[in-house]
């Protein structure tokens, strides 16, 4: 009987250690589109954010449709545990928003992208009333399309995205903001001489790019804002950010401020 006993506690304690052993898996939305030093600065990021949290988990990635609002839908209805957005108010009813500025408000600072036979135009401009004239292309469901209407812009709100630029390349639209993130490597992947960023300026509004994650993922919401701050506190994220994006027209170009509403 004795024995019985001991058998079965020995047993219940390997159990338990097994248990314990195996790792939550935590479920990351995967754009349906080529991948992007932002997307793998992101990616990169949550790994890291996660290791300085000392959080250890599998990350397994759900492909999704490249519709933002359609993927956060799916975060609220718990089909995915994790995903990054620019964020508003509507969204951040949906998820829980880790509020660390993961692109430290470069989200917002928005070029051009045009055909080349428009630069001579474009290069003219010098205040926000010029560039009313011309119409832009965005996501229809992207947070930035009511920020560019709001501030007197003609925006065209478009579903697919390469149609954006398909748009602008065969002068169906005028221009495409695109983040300084986000803009350079989208070129190189676009591959036409045609296209071209405007270098003499671009626009700027405050904005926040968030992690979005499941409510009923509060642990791991909190301890990726643990680690996130980690590395900002330690330089690890300046770093990160400097090695994966060259930000040098920030500085050689200037800004035309808008305002952001919704922010």
């Amino acid at each position: 009987m004795i024995r019985q006993f001991i058998g079965f506690c020995l047993l219940s304690l390997a159990c338990t250690s097994a248990a314990q052993d195996v790792k939550e898996t935590i479920y990351v939305a995967k754009e349906q589109r080529p991948l992007y030093d932002r997307d793998l600065f992101l990616y990169e990021l949550l790994q890291q954010a996660l290791k300085a949290a000392e959080y250890d988990v599998n990350i397994e990635h759900v492909k999704v449709h490249p519709h933002q609002q359609r993927t956060l839908m799916a975060l609220s209805k718990g089909l995915v545990d994790l995903h990054w957005s620019m964020t508003s108010p509507a969204r951040e009813k949906l998820a829980i928003a880790v509020k660390f500025p993961l692109f430290d408000g470069l989200i917002g600072k928005r070029v051009l992208i045009i055909h080349k036979a428009q630069y001579k135009r474009f290069k003219r401009i010098t205040e926000l009333a010029q560039l009313s004239r011309f119409t832009a292309v965005q996501g229809h469901d992207w947070p930035d399309t009511k920020i560019l209407s709001s501030n007197g812009l003609s925006v065209k709100p478009i579903v697919n995205y390469q149609a954006m630029f398909d748009m602008v390349l065969h002068k169906k639209a005028d221009y495409f903001p695109r983040s300084i993130v986000e803009a350079q490597s989208e070129l190189l992947n676009q591959n036409n001489p045609a296209l071209m960023i405007v270098p003499d300026y671009y626009l700027s509004y405050p904005a926040r790019f968030y992690f979005f994650v499941n409510k009923d993922k509060a642990e791991l919401a909190k301890n990726l804002e643990i680690g996130l701050k980690k590395l900002k506190h330690s330089g690890a994220y300046n770093a990160l950010l400097q090695r994966y994006f060259d930000l040098n027209m920030l500085s050689n170009s200037h800004m035309l401020p808008l305002t952001n509403p919704f922010h």
